[in-house]
């Protein structure tokens, strides 16, 4: 009878395997390479995730979990807050592989959305209960959507003195329409 797989070398596992994905992607995720990379062999892999779609299903949300936990410690770490803070992190180059890789791995769930429908499902939800609690779903939606687009822009593009630009410009805009909306009268 095989031994079960040891919980803490399982987690060891995985964060090894995170940091491997941040570094090499996800999208051609091959067991032997990352086995190497990690100090072991494929079937030991195997043996702590049973296959190569559920050790990715785990990535996927310890991906998601790192860049929440990561952008409440940025958001902790500045004195701005909202938009600005999930701005300043999303965009520091610092967070550019990690970046990368939530796009990969968005275009992976939206590829296989059977498989990855819990990425899916969260992809969006973590942004307007977290970060961008504070304002109503229609703003977030909008923030969610012009920050997004403006980080593949950057990513792909590097730059940084226009897409900034335009992010100050859309921040205005939202203050200039929260303005507006309460300037009205019920």
């Amino acid at each position: 009878m095989a031994r079960p797989p040891d919980p803490k070398r399982r987690q060891e596992l995985l964060d090894g395997a995170v940091d491997y994905v941040v570094a090499n992607g996800i999208s051609e995720l091959s067991l032997r390479p990352l086995a190497v990379a990690l100090g072991t062999q494929a079937p030991v892999l195997l043996h702590h995730f049973g296959t190569k779609e559920r050790l990715v299903e785990e990535l996927l949300s310890q991906v998601r979990d790192r860049l929440r936990a990561l952008g409440r410690s940025a958001e902790a770490g500045t004195r701005r807050s909202g938009l600005g803070a999930v701005w300043t992190w999303v965009s520091d180059p610092a967070q550019g592989p990690l970046m990368r890789l939530f796009f990969e791995a968005y275009g992976l769930a939206l590829r296989h959305p059977d498989r990855y429908s819990d990425f899916l499902d969260h992809a969006v939800r973590d942004w307007l209960d977290e970060p961008l609690a504070a304002v109503d779903d229609i703003s977030a939606t909008l923030a969610i959507a012009t920050v997004t687009g403006l980080l593949l822009d950057l990513l792909t593009t590097g730059d940084r003195l226009r897409v900034e630009a335009a992010m100050e410009r859309f921040a205005f805009l939202l203050r200039w329409h929260a303005d507006q909306t309460a300037s009205v009268p019920d």
